[in-house]
């Protein structure tokens, strides 16, 4: 079992060299595939991102595409965002390029320090990839029910992966909260070492502890001022220079669920990418939510485009967000978290369903929710691979549940927006182990889309 493992690891992490492949020729004749629109982004002004050099340049302006065996079948155009082909092989890459942006702007991360995320996988591989290209490290804690290959390939990027059980979100030793203290602990090292540097310097054995704080955030000042000052149109751009010396540069926690950078990348960035690859003839989006910030940021700003597109959205089992979207209650007084480790329901979802809702979540204007099934996702992963060799993972297969409902009850002729979140390259050990959805009791047997009848 372990060596098949390990080979599906290996399989996945070499599958993606030629996913980046595929990824460039695409962008290179980008203006010949459907639904994509110009390649140059909208210019940043307050925080809006214009294009740059290196690896962040290429992440976004993914095209959409119209899956045809869904809109065969419906009599709709349903479309998808392809986030699988950005560099990290998802739409999270877009939230680790905003999350540090903001964070080097705003001096919380030092060039050369480390960002810290409690992750199921894709923002952790997104922030490994994305990291780097900013000068910095990153460190990551991922629960040990998550898909092994996903810690393989953070490993293989040179993130430092902590993997551990997964429990409640109020349990302190919760992969998010795990993740934020690791941060802390990042500062207080460097806060040590610098005082231990000024010891040094100045010959004394006593160091008055509110001096050191202040020449420490004096630092952070000056290093965000120097990046600031050196950047075109506010842009943040990391040139190979970062200040390595013996000092800690401490870390900086992402916080991707809490964190409003993430609905941001969205409503600036993905948002307006549909509405112009689109034209602006869409009539509906619907999504899955994990941290909430993709179906927040992209609703909010087409509801400001216009306001009679319609946003919905597709929640797992043993979420409950179509609760708090239906009927305004997420769970009952007996089902309260910290009540129970995980879900009441288990699922073999990744990165999507939560039970409490974020601030990023908070931002979303819905005009409904949708519920799905395991079996309703793993037979349209294969639906989708079969007809329209679409190699999905299971929050996109999801998503596409989501869009054929969605099809239904509004009717042919409809113009219906998802999004394709990443690729099954990274779901190989789990959603496309035969063996392990035989053990589930989800082995796929249907010929069409009779399971969505």
């Amino acid at each position: 079992m372990a060596a098949a493992t390990a080979a599906a690891g290996a399989a996945a992490a070499a599958a993606a060299v030629s996913l980046l492949a595929c990824y460039l020729l695409l962008h290179r004749d980008g203006a010949k595939l459907p639904w994509v629109g110009p390649t140059t982004r909208s210019s940043r002004s307050s925080g809006r991102r214009t294009r740059r050099k290196g690896l962040v340049e290429a992440i976004g302006n993914t095209p959409l595409i119209r899956i045809n065996s869904l809109s065969d079948a419906t009599g709709c155009e349903i479309l998808g965002k392809a986030e699988f082909l950005n560099p990290g092989g998802s739409v999270k890459d877009r939230v680790a390029v905003k999350i540090i942006e903001e964070a080097l702007e705003s001096g919380d991360l030092l060039c050369g320090g480390t960002v810290t995320e409690g992750s199921a996988g894709s923002t952790a591989i997104s922030l490994a990839i994305v990291a780097p290209a900013y000068g910095c490290k990153c460190h990551v804690v991922i629960p040990d029910d998550a898909a092994i290959e996903k810690s393989q390939i953070i490993e293989a990027l040179g993130a430092t992966v902590e993997r551990v059980r997964p429990v409640s979100i109020t349990h302190r030793d919760h992969f998010v909260n795990i993740a934020r203290r690791r941060a802390l602990e990042a500062n207080k090292s460097a806060a040590a070492q610098r005082e231990s540097r000024y010891k040094e310097t100045n010959g004394s054995a006593h160091v008055n502890t509110r001096i050191m704080h202040s020449k420490i955030t004096a630092s952070k000042g000056e290093s965000n001022k120097a990046l600031t000052n050196c950047s075109a149109n506010s842009e943040i751009q990391y040139n190979g220079k970062c200040d390595h010396d013996s000092d800690s540069k401490g870390g900086f926690f992402a916080d991707q669920f809490e964190n409003m950078a993430n609905y941001r990348a969205h409503y600036e960035w993905t948002g307006p990418e549909i509405w112009q690859q689109s034209k602006g003839t869409l009539h509906a989006f619907v999504a899955a939510a994990g941290t909430g910030g993709t179906i927040a940021g992209v609703s909010r700003y087409l509801k400001e485009k216009n306001t009679n597109i319609k946003c919905f959205l597709m929640d797992p089992p043993g979420s409950g967000l179509f609760n708090k979207v239906t009927r305004g209650v997420m769970y009952t007084k007996e089902e309260a978290e910290g009540k129970r480790l995980k879900n009441p329901f288990d699922t073999i979802t990744e990165g999507i369903g939560i039970n409490r809702v974020t601030k990023n979540f908070m931002m979303a204007e819905l005009d409904g929710a949708y519920r799905g099934t395991d079996r309703e996702a793993v037979e349209m992963s294969r639906f989708l691979l079969k007809n329209d060799g679409l190699f999905v993972g299971s929050s996109s297969a999801m998503n596409c549940v989501g869009a054929v409902r969605v099809a239904q009850d509004l009717g042919p002729g409809h113009t219906i927006v998802t999004i394709l979140c990443d690729s099954g390259m990274r779901h190989l050990s789990k959603f496309f182990n035969d063996q392990y959805l035989a053990n589930h009791g989800l082995t796929p047997t249907a010929t069409g889309l009779e399971f969505l009848d």
